[in-house]
């Protein structure tokens, strides 16, 4: 079932979706159609809702209309699938912008007019593990088409990432900008984060007056079989921290997919205001948390195997945080995380420059005024 599923994706993506966009290309551009698409959540994911706010202020004033295709390939059937994927291809074929922030198949499967402009987002901020072309984990091997190519923009969280992303994603570096990640204007919103704390309380009030630490790791292996490393020794470690003390545990969505593993409901974003201390391994949350200016403590119980297989892009042990890879470690770590911090401020505030130095709440209107929305 699966193989067979496969190959009505590659029908899909090699003949059927460029046969649907060639019969409606030659239709004038809609001045003014944004379009925002997504094929891995049922609502508008958290790297496209600052964007998605912006753009629907604009669309109030009269000056654009939106259009969401937002949706989960992986819950359709095959015939749901092919009737949503022809939907959009037609409002592709005509829109004068498309917003995205992660893979998108469907932009791909041809070569766009010029007419339209397609901005990609990013779902991360800096530079951890390797992505794209650089990993064999990441395109399918039997994957046919040039998968970035139709990117007007890529917005990046600083300079540094630019070299990297162009060749990973094999795209030309003039077409990568580090404007900074939209969503991270969040961050720099004081009612925003207040709102977070508001929610997370009311909900855990159990969690009043403790020091939170915030677990949110990357998943190991690949979106159909995804798994987790050192769970057990997280929770013991903190539970032998004492009552003091209050873990959330967040685990990657894929991982929660398999069987859920999060004892917290709310999103990772809306956690990183209420955390004290965040603990994670290669997940690129870490360069969103360097925004807050908090302690951290890399936990990376697989490190070399994780270095010899999928790798990465900087010095991981250069990192500026405490590194544990056993229980005790951990705990050490945990206890000590706010004298590090104090210690190696220095060290850490370079680090936060030089990988997410282009986000500084404004973001979102340096890309609306690059994509040519805003004046």
């Amino acid at each position: 079932m699966f193989r067979i599923r496969q190959y009505i994706k590659m029908f899909l993506q090699n003949v059927l979706l460029p046969v649907v966009y060639a019969c409606f290309r030659h239709a004038p551009i809609r001045e003014g159609s944004v379009i925002f698409a997504d094929a891995h959540h049922t609502q508008m994911p958290f790297s496209m809702r600052r964007m998605y706010e912006e753009v629907c202020e604009l669309e109030r004033q009269g000056k654009c209309r939106t259009e969401l295709f937002v949706c989960d390939f992986g819950s359709l059937s095959s015939v749901a699938l092919a009737r949503y994927l022809l939907r959009f291809m037609k409002q592709y074929a005509t829109a004068q912008y498309v917003f995205i922030c992660d893979y998108y198949l469907p932009v791909a499967s041809c070569k766009k007019r010029s007419g339209t402009t397609v901005v990609q987002l990013w779902h991360s901020c800096g530079l951890m593990k390797k992505i794209a072309y650089d990993t064999g984990q990441d395109i399918p091997k039997n994957y046919k088409g040039d998968m970035f190519g139709n990117y007007s923009y890529l917005t990046l969280s600083a300079e540094v990432c630019v070299p990297v992303h162009a060749r990973a994603l094999r795209l030309a570096p003039e077409r990568i900008c580090a404007t900074g990640v939209s969503r991270t204007d969040y961050y720099f919103d004081k009612e925003w984060k207040e709102s977070c704390k508001e929610r997370f309380y009311s909900r855990y009030p159990q969690a009043k007056g403790k020091r939170i630490v915030l677990w949110a790791p990357t998943f190991r292996g690949n979106a159909a079989m995804p798994r987790l490393e050192g769970l057990e020794e997280m929770r013991s470690a903190v539970q032998e921290l004492g009552e003091a003390w209050y873990l959330i545990v967040k685990a990657h969505p894929h991982v929660d997919a398999h069987g859920a593993v999060s004892n917290c409901e709310l999103p990772t974003e809306e956690l990183l205001p209420v955390a004290d201390v965040l603990v994670t391994d290669y997940s690129s949350v870490l360069f969103d948390y360097l925004l807050y200016e908090k302690p951290a403590v890399l936990f990376a119980p697989d490190l070399q195997e994780y270095e010899a297989g999928r790798g990465f892009y900087l010095d991981y042990r250069q990192i500026p945080f405490p590194l544990a890879c056993t229980q005790q470690e951990l705990k050490k770590a945990l206890c000590g995380s706010w004298i590090w911090a104090d210690e190696h401020k220095e060290e850490i505030s370079a680090f936060r420059r030089e990988y997410v130095g282009a986000c500084d709440g404004h973001a979102t209107k340096r890309i609306l005024k690059l994509a040519g929305l805003l004046q």
